[in-house]
């Protein structure tokens, strides 16, 4: 398929793949006439790059991702945990918007059950 082809298939711009293949997270593609021609597995590793990015990661970190490397396990560990810290902050997010929604309070931090959901925040949490 070509580039156009490519991009239509997957929603991603034309110079985002060209920008992915210059900086290594795209293998180089076979051309014909000097037009770039994709396999069919080029969507779907377009796919894993965009859903690695969307999850937080950089370029870089997918790079080192893709490749066969000692670090490779170390950086994904460092993003997992990262990512598991995000849970749990959306989650104190989702609680206090939920109990904003229902406490009849003008100023939710005034609220005995807001504090005490505050301070279950701040507690270690069991390992």
């Amino acid at each position: 398929m070509t580039i156009g082809q490519l991009a239509e298939a997957t929603g991603v711009p034309a110079s985002a793949i060209r920008y992915w293949e210059r900086h290594g997270l795209l293998p180089q593609p076979e051309r014909q006439s000097g037009q770039r021609r994709y396999p069919v597995g080029a969507a779907e590793r377009i796919v894993l790059l965009r859903k690695c990015q969307q999850a937080g990661l950089t370029l870089a970190e997918i790079r080192e991702l893709q490749q066969d490397q000692p670090r490779r396990q170390a950086m994904i560990r460092a993003k997992v945990a990262e990512i598991e810290q995000r849970q749990v902050d959306l989650e104190h997010a989702h609680q206090l918007l939920t109990h904003a929604l229902q406490c009849s309070r003008t100023d939710i931090v005034a609220c005995p059950n807001f504090r005490e959901q505050m301070a279950s925040w701040r507690a270690p949490t069991a390992q």
